[in-house]
């Protein structure tokens, strides 16, 4: 999940998520990044095919902000012990 400039959140999938956020950062990502650069790495998790991945996708976009921004923190969290 990437972190767009303004705060809002955008989900995706990819296999080289750094190469994707320079993407998204060089303009020629989603059309709904492009107006809302720079883009930072806000949460990841690794899946073992692009099916799974896609799966996961669709349950992102239909959590709230609220319950994504638990997500989020709660990684955070997690990855400072």
């Amino acid at each position: 999940m990437l972190r767009c400039a303004d705060g809002t959140l955008y989900s995706g999938y990819a296999a080289d998520l750094e190469g994707r956020i320079r993407t998204h950062n060089a303009g020629k990502g989603a059309k709904y990044t492009r107006s809302r650069l720079p883009v930072v790495l806000a949460y990841s998790e690794s899946f073992p095919d692009k099916s799974s991945a896609m799966r996961r996708e669709c349950a992102f976009k239909r959590l709230s902000r609220t319950e994504k921004e638990a997500m989020i923190e709660s990684a955070k969290t997690a990855s400072e012990r």
